[in-house]
């Protein structure tokens, strides 16, 4: 016997249909066809270009969260939230160790940039995953730069906007 409800009597739970994939991750698992969509095309002098100083600039990033360099080497080429992100991990580094961040060299291992690959999103926007290694240890640093121009220089000039480290 099944029971009837009233018609002005909503129920509590509205009833869902269940996806075959649910609580999962919905992935298009169809290989594509045609060649990823290509922003912009730059020339191979420009990409060497970008990527030697997105290479001086992650050396130069590594040596300060390990405490060799000042934070202060790279303010003119971070926003305020890279370059803050930058001062405190030197700070942690330096706390953990003794001694004070930017003052004389202080790891036993100095960190080498081996490789830089960088991708160009759009003429001003460039994307570049840097490849660092401690001794016998590899680590990952991704960084954002975009071409700005400052109040007092005319000249345009690259900025780190965003940099992680894994």
């Amino acid at each position: 016997m099944s029971q009837s409800r009233p018609d002005n009597v909503v129920p509590l739970r509205v009833p869902v249909p269940i996806a075959s994939v649910q609580g999962t991750l919905a992935l298009d698992l169809q290989p594509r066809q045609e060649p990823p969509r290509v922003r912009s095309r730059v020339d191979a002098r420009r990409q060497r270009d970008i990527e030697r100083w997105a290479h001086r600039f992650a050396q130069a990033a590594v040596e300060i969260v390990g405490g060799d360099r000042p934070a202060t080497q790279l303010l003119r080429w971070t926003t305020s939230e890279v370059y803050g992100d930058l001062h405190r991990r030197a700070l942690l580094v330096a706390r953990a160790g003794g001694h004070q961040p930017g003052v004389a060299r202080v790891q036993p291992v100095r960190p080498q940039v081996l490789s830089v690959r960088a991708c160009f999103l759009d003429r001003g926007v460039v994307e570049a995953g840097v490849h660092v290694r401690y001794g016998e240890r590899s680590r990952a640093v991704a960084a954002r730069f975009e071409l700005k121009r400052g109040r007092h220089d005319p000249a345009p000039r690259w900025v780190c906007t965003a940099l992680e480290f894994a």
